[in-house]
């Protein structure tokens, strides 16, 4: 993600949440690369969706990934997933965590088919709706429990 794709990344967010981030909080995340790693999906130069980490140490978070409803479907979504765990193991992460709404049944699915497990519930988590969260992990991305 640049800072020429920021207008179209808050277009597709404020379309998909309830309180969504605002222009000024992405701009902010991308000047710290050393915390914090966003891309985009684009067709023919149109931002079509988007993912973010913070990490530190062996720890992620991944903090959205929203793809801009024309293009639902279409495996974006398993693809952006895709590169954040590809990123995420080549800077020696061992877990990822996520939290998403207890009634979002395909993100879950998506997150599922990657590995990631449900291990808790945020009561009352998104604010703004007081709606539940699931606390998703994915474990062991370096493989050093099979060792």
């Amino acid at each position: 993600m640049q800072k020429n794709h920021l207008d179209e990344v808050v277009a597709i967010e404020t379309r998909s949440f309830p309180t969504p981030w605002t222009k000024s909080s992405f701009e902010s995340h991308l000047e710290h690369p050393e915390f914090a790693y966003y891309l985009v999906a684009l067709d023919n130069e149109k931002v079509i969706g988007y993912a973010g980490l913070f990490f530190g140490g062996d720890q992620g978070q991944i903090t959205n990934i929203s793809i801009s409803q024309t293009y639902h479907r279409q495996g974006i979504g398993s693809r952006l997933l895709r590169s954040i765990i590809e990123f995420s193991i080549a800077k020696g992460i061992v877990h990822l965590s996520l939290e998403v709404r207890t009634d979002n049944k395909s993100a879950q699915n998506l997150y599922s088919k990657f590995g990631f497990k449900i291990v808790g519930t945020r009561k009352g988590y998104y604010q703004e709706t007081g709606e539940d969260a699931y606390v998703m992990c994915l474990f062991d991305l370096q493989g050093e429990d099979d060792q």
